[in-house]
């Protein structure tokens, strides 16, 4: 059986974040045949225009890791109604120089965690809008708004909240069908 890569973009630099503990939980909610490779996006300089036709080891990293992916996770807090910088500024990197973009035609899921009530709904809806624009074809249902409470996550970095399990596991099934259609 061959592995699926699923490129892991967390939008939180945060040692303790909220959402690279949920990408490591959902990860475990997946079959075996799916590799969730974290993509490293904390060393990226801000986006330049000017250095597109010399861009630093960072970035070339970043580029082969979401090309060599058939699948992508976006997993993003929200920041004051929106996605993070860091985040967008990933996104602009791998998309340039213009018609050079890595990103087009990789199924992806749009998830997040916050101690929000609404998780993070807005930044997803921001972020699939970018994701529109760049050929990035996304998971519409279920929907995933996570909201972080006491509990949430076990010892063992697992979903430890059995309600939030069982509908994070149907999250997860939906989101591997998508990409198993889509990257065949």
């Amino acid at each position: 059986m061959s592995q699926i890569k699923i490129a892991v973009v967390v939008g939180s630099l945060r040692k303790a974040s909220f959402n690279h503990q949920l990408a490591i939980a959902l990860a475990k909610l997946a079959p075996a045949d799916f590799a969730f490779e974290h993509v490293r996006i904390d060393d990226l300089p801000l986006y330049n225009q000017d250095d597109d036709a010399s861009p630093v080891e960072s970035v070339k990293r970043l580029k082969a890791a979401v090309k060599s992916a058939q699948g992508l996770l976006f997993v993003t807090p929200e920041y004051n109604r929106s996605i993070p910088g860091v985040l967008k500024n990933a996104i602009d990197h791998a998309s340039r120089p213009y018609g050079q973009s890595v990103w087009g035609g990789k199924p992806a899921g749009v998830i997040g965690v916050s101690v929000g009530a609404i998780g993070t709904s807005l930044a997803q809806q921001h972020l699939r809008n970018v994701l529109a624009y760049l050929d990035v074809p996304t998971l519409g249902q279920p929907e995933a708004f996570v909201q972080a409470k006491e509990g949430l996550f076990g010892p063992d970095g697992s979903i430890a909240n059995e309600d939030s399990k069982q509908f994070l596991q149907g999250w997860v099934d939906r989101y591997v069908a998508w990409v198993r259609k889509l990257a065949a």
